[in-house]
């Protein structure tokens, strides 16, 4: 991973200066411990016509899965392997930008107290990254760019194997910027659009990053055409963060279009109340969206299947249109605890008659599941090694056949979204696989015509417009005269 950084000068202003301004001597290489590897600062080049300072990072790929702390899919080889064979030790990222923040500390603050007019004024530089990852293409990285001062902004496309044209472009650019800039203005820009356009993170984004990105933006992110895009892709699409982040903005250009500082502009709360609007949990998403689907079913003798700790029995258990409620998991320890969770023991005779917890396997038929209104599988079937699949699909849709099934389930393209997921890795240590939506669609169609069903799909949580949501919810729907017959057909053969 490398970058360099490049000026020109005279016999009264070296190039030379330029050491001065990054804090680092050019007749020294240097090397800096960081979490993930070895930061070397280097000088290819020093005289007093041109100076050209270059970072190289070196990753230590088992550092960077150690710090990532994430467990392996299964333990599938592949996966396992993807922790250490990737493009992170040779694609600028955020691994990058942290390492600037290290290593270039003061230089990032526009401190210099050798040379504080050098700093103050902008000068001639050259910056070049060989291998930048762009999501959005050498476009993007133009649009990027091209509006913070930079006369010229170059990025070319790396082939994938300049040997075999016919293969096309990589997702990686050479990206070259020259232009007359104050160095830490350039730095600061880097130091947000390097994993803007990875669009990635290899750390927990957490609410600090919004003080992060206003800090580097100071000067050109509020004024920016494409803000909207780099705060979300920075703040790793956390809408609350996000949210936060554009509000705060929004003060900025307001301050700076009154001349005003954002203080004066931002009196209007009372900074002892707490009025921020916390993002909603995705487990919450999901219980909703359940509940809006079984009332719209017009259910009332509901099969909670795999019901774990009860959370989702207690949410029944307070709307009264759900008379009969059962919660069923093979793991008596999970239904303990959703004993103790719904207080059975201190329950009301009415109230306790409407629920009923009982231990069985959803992969072996049960007569006791008959006849009840809806089933729901939620967060379910990812727990089950595939080749159990059918015969879950048989003791639901073809033994117990209720008229509504609702199955929920982990969207794996909306991993890419989850920064403290490494990549590769599912969701749960236990889950044994993650479906695509394609393949969710694909085992849903496949489901409902087997056993007579009709299946629509609902998104749960926020729809994100590349991946989807992050978690997908199939409504399996068949009428009482279907049941009827299949049920008929069964007992005459």
């Amino acid at each position: 991973m490398f970058l360099t950084i490049s000026t020109t000068g005279t016999p009264e202003r070296p190039a030379t200066d330029l050491g001065f301004l990054l804090h680092k001597h050019p007749e020294r290489a240097q090397a800096f411990s960081t979490s993930h590897g070895t930061a070397h600062v280097f000088y290819p080049e020093a005289s007093a016509e041109q100076c050209t300072a270059a970072l190289l990072l070196e990753v230590d790929p088992i550092a960077l899965v150690r710090k990532g702390k994430g467990k392996g899919r299964g333990g599938a080889p592949d996966a396992a392997l993807a922790q250490y064979v990737n493009d992170r030790p040779y694609a600028a990222s955020s691994l990058l930008s942290v390492a600037m923040s290290t290593v270039f500390k003061s230089a990032l603050s526009g401190a210099c107290k050798a040379m504080p007019e050098r700093a103050a004024a902008p000068m001639e530089l050259r910056i070049e990254v060989p291998a930048l990852p762009a999501r959005g293409g050498a476009e993007l990285v133009r649009k990027l760019f091209g509006p913070l001062g930079w006369t010229r902004v170059e990025a070319e496309a790396v082939p994938l194997d300049v040997k075999f044209p016919e293969w096309g472009d990589s997702r990686y650019v050479r990206l070259v910027l020259e232009g007359e800039l104050r160095l830490a203005d350039a730095l600061r820009q880097l130091y947000v659009l390097l994993p803007v356009l990875d669009d990635a993170k290899h750390y927990w984004v957490a609410p600090d990053e919004v003080d992060k990105l206003l800090r580097a933006g100071e000067g050109w992110l509020a004024e920016h055409p494409e803000h909207k895009l780099i705060t979300s892709r920075y703040l790793a699409r956390r809408w609350g963060l996000t949210r936060q982040a554009m509000e705060r903005l929004e003060l900025v250009r307001l301050a700076e279009a009154d001349d005003l500082d954002v203080e004066s502009v931002d009196n209007a709360v009372d900074e002892g109340s707490d009025t921020e609007e916390r993002p909603v949990p995705l487990a919450v998403h999901r219980r909703d969206a359940i509940l809006a689907a079984l009332t719209a079913a017009g259910a009332g003798r509901v099969l909670d299947l795999g019901c774990g700790q009860g959370q989702l029995v207690q949410a029944l258990l307070k709307d009264p249109r759900f008379t009969e409620i059962v919660g069923l998991d093979v793991s008596m320890r999970a239904l303990t605890i959703a004993s103790r969770r719904l207080k059975l023991d201190r329950m009301g005779e009415r109230q306790a008659a409407r629920v009923t917890l009982r231990q069985g396997s959803l992969t072996y038929t049960d007569k006791r599941l008959k006849g009840y209104d809806a089933a729901v599988l939620s967060e379910v079937i990812e727990h089950l090694d595939p080749e159990r699949l059918p015969a879950l699909e048989f003791a639901v849709f073809g033994s117990a056949r209720p008229r509504t099934v609702l199955v929920t389930t982990p969207n794996v393209e909306y991993n890419v979204r989850w920064e403290s997921l490494p990549a590769g890795h599912t969701r749960h240590g236990d889950h044994r696989f993650e479906w695509t939506r394609a393949e969710f669609r694909a085992w849903a169609d496949a489901v409902a015509a087997r056993h007579g069903y009709g299946v629509e799909y609902v998104p749960v949580g926020p729809d994100d417009p590349e991946v989807g949501p992050p978690t997908q919810m199939a409504v399996f729907t068949t009428s009482t005269a279907t049941t009827d017959e299949t049920e008929k057909e069964a007992k005459a053969a």
